[in-house]
């Protein structure tokens, strides 16, 4: 008889932790296969949207970064934090706008996300990948055009690095500063040489020649 009670109980107060460890794995899994009908039920049942795996990702990073909008879109609406940040100090926007995924991006800045974050803001991490229209949507949304990530690189570093005319020519017509320097001291010309993107680094010359020789507001 104490042996079957003492099974009941260790039975009693493992199947919990078991069950809770499956729901967890199967949210990480979920999240990661975008798995949009499995999260919803297991928030229906009470699981927490802002579930995290090992490297602090919540499932609305993994969903932002893997480019699943309809999974980003459920747990915006089940208030998952907006602006939490992982192990490497990224937000759920800031993984969405280095990966190109304009929809979630949408997503997200609809919801109120912060554009504004330490490490690295979404506007430069979009400008680092290339990304123009989310660059531009960005833009119409309130970004600082020249907010910088902690190494102080700016979008238009970002760009001129990369070779993205484009974005060079929206941040410029946004009135991105050409003098702003990483904590390297390298300006955005200095970087568009490193990286021979020589068309950029005339047009970032010319533009700072310019603005040398305008007078004084």
């Amino acid at each position: 008889m104490l042996k079957k009670t003492l099974v009941a109980v260790l039975f009693a107060t493992t199947m919990p932790l078991l069950v809770h460890g499956s729901t967890y794995d199967d949210l990480i899994q979920g999240a990661r296969l975008g798995d949009t009908n499995a999260i919803g039920r297991l928030l229906a049942r009470g699981a927490s949207a802002d579930t995290t795996d090992i490297e602090g990702n919540t499932l609305l990073m993994l969903a932002a970064r893997d480019g699943h909008a309809q999974l980003a879109e459920l747990l915006v609406n089940h208030r998952a934090k907006l602006n939490a940040r992982n192990a490497a100090g990224d937000t759920a926007l800031a993984l969405a706008a280095l990966r190109g995924h304009q929809r979630i991006v949408e997503i997200l800045v609809a919801a109120g996300a912060s554009q504004e974050v330490p490490g690295w803001p979404p506007l430069v991490y979009a400008a680092f990948g290339g990304h123009s229209e989310i660059v531009a949507f960005l833009l119409r949304h309130g970004a600082n055009v020249d907010v910088v990530s902690e190494s102080g690189m700016s979008a238009l570093m970002a760009a001129a690095r990369g070779g993205f005319r484009p974005i060079v020519n929206a941040l410029l017509a946004a009135k991105a500063n050409t003098e702003l320097r990483t904590d390297r001291g390298e300006s955005a010309l200095d970087i568009a040489l490193r990286f021979n993107n020589t068309d950029i680094a005339e047009q970032l010359r010319a533009v700072s020649a310019q603005q040398a020789t305008k007078p004084a507001q």
